[in-house]
């Protein structure tokens, strides 16, 4: 009997009446408000408007739920479709069963929809939520825990998680808790994410593809401690090769994109301020109406034009041999016969 272990939970569910309550269902549900509360941060800290990300994650997240379903559905199939199975258990998705790779992809799908409909470029926005993007997967790995289901290897260290329940092919026993490896390693991520954003400004999609890069790392030595049953091709699990190939691909875009495009997006959001407020046109630095400005540099330009105007008759009228006064100008003769007073007053 080990001394040290991880326990599991007897069961996931609670019901509140007749309806349950599923421990992995709010772990996703938590990660997803997790996302996009640090995703609005980073975003209205990029010069992007409050509540954006909220907008675009109500397509991203339904997408991303989806794929991840379909993905596990598609690779697992014989969970599903095989003699003695229910091919209607496919849609359970609260009893566990989403991939990431499906969720990341079709949940970009959706994002993207999202990011068009609001004129915003869709790598800007990748960037901003990346970091949150972990942190909901770290959430989310606990969902797996309250399952008793992804553990690893049978192992003896003292942080072995000790899995009690039989059903589905269940071994109870002691194993790796690669939930946790998981979870700990996302969050490290995030971490890596957030400093390399700071440290080196990563923009045009590289602040993403970091992540991306990152969890692909670790999602390849934890994939290999896990004895779930799995597709296998050349000797490597199916996840091993696709966190393989999304690896290269990934740095593939970090080292081409900070060639074709170095720096940061200057503008994320159209019409958004400093403070991630909407604003109406370019505000002044009193706090007025770009458009009133304009209007009023338009009448202050028509006046000035009139009044060179005016000059400008007075000054040829001059060179005519008229003498500019005040209210008019005199004509040639009125100044002769002022001339002719004047001097048959001196005399």
């Amino acid at each position: 009997m080990e001394l040290a272990y991880i326990p599991s939970p007897s069961h996931g569910v609670q019901y509140l009446g007749p309806i349950p309550l599923r421990a992995y269902a709010f772990c996703i549900i938590i990660g997803v408000f997790v996302a996009v509360w640090l995703g609005n941060r980073r975003w209205i800290a990029r010069g992007g408007r409050a509540g954006t990300v909220a907008d675009i994650a109500v397509w991203a997240v339904p997408f991303g739920l989806v794929g991840g379903r379909l993905y596990h559905v598609i690779t697992d199939y014989e969970l599903y479709f095989s003699a003695g199975r229910d091919w209607v258990d496919a849609f359970k998705v609260w009893e566990g069963g989403l991939g990431i790779w499906g969720a990341i992809a079709l949940g970009a799908l959706g994002a993207w929809i999202g990011a068009r409909r609001r004129g915003i470029p869709m790598p800007a926005y990748a960037d901003a939520v990346a970091p949150g993007i972990a942190l909901a997967q770290a959430i989310g790995r606990w969902g797996n825990w309250f399952n008793q289901e992804l553990y690893g290897r049978a192992t003896d260290v003292p942080w072995a998680l000790h899995i009690t329940s039989s059903a589905d092919g269940r071994v109870p026993g002691y194993y790796h808790p690669t939930f946790l490896y998981e979870s700990l390693w996302c969050v490290g991520v995030a971490l890596l994410v957030i400093w390399a954003d700071r440290r080196f400004t990563l923009g045009h999609g590289r602040a993403f593809a970091l992540y991306v890069a990152a969890y692909c790392v670790g999602r390849f030595w934890i994939e290999y401690l896990r004895v779930d049953d799995a597709h296998h091709v050349l000797g490597l699990r199916l996840n091993n090769w696709t966190a393989l190939v999304v690896f290269l691909l990934a740095v593939t875009y970090i080292v081409v994109s900070a060639k074709k495009r170095p720096g940061r997006e200057e503008v994320v959001e159209p019409g958004a301020s400093a403070d991630g407020t909407i604003t109406e046109g370019t505000a002044g630095a009193d706090g007025t109406d770009g458009e009133s400005e304009k209007a009023s540099k338009g009448e202050a330009d028509s006046g000035d034009a009139g009044s060179a105007a005016t000059g400008s008759a007075d000054l040829t009228k001059a060179e005519d041999g008229a003498a500019p006064v005040e209210g008019g100008v005199k004509t040639e003769a009125e100044t002769k016969a002022e001339t002719e007073s004047a001097g048959g007053k001196k005399g």
